[in-house]
């Protein structure tokens, strides 16, 4: 079993920066894809990017790509999705999520998944 808890979510101003975090723990795999995904109120839950555990392998959806950079740190279990540049179309409630497939950017190819953390971006 593997259970993630994401941290650092709040409100931030338009331009400016949030970095979330994602703590895995229980039973992980090397091998496993880390994603992250969003969802704003009344709107289908949307890939936001993905990190491999081994290797460090990097993907990212075309809206985030050049302001989110994800990462991780295999020594502490966790991943990371630094967002720069926010504007208010990026607030939503922001999941990690543990999958075998790579890139793994559909909701059905991952088994676990995080409570979630609200990121708030006002204009």
């Amino acid at each position: 079993q593997v259970m993630l808890v994401e941290s650092g979510g709040g409100l931030v101003q338009a331009g400016g920066s949030l970095r979330l975090s994602c703590v895995a723990s229980g039973r992980t795999f090397s091998s496993y894809t880390m994603g992250w995904f969003r969802q704003a109120p009344g709107k289908e839950r949307e890939f936001v990017a993905a990190i491999k555990w081994s290797g460090g392998n990097t993907y990212y959806a075309d809206s985030v790509k050049g302001r989110f950079t994800v990462s991780r740190d295999n020594a502490k279990n966790t991943v990371y999705l630094q967002m720069n540049s926010l504007q208010p179309e990026d607030t939503a409630v922001y999941y990690c999520a543990a999958g075998p497939s790579w890139p793994g950017t559909r909701e059905y190819q991952y088994g676990y998944w995080g409570q979630g953390t609200q990121v708030t971006v006002s204009s």
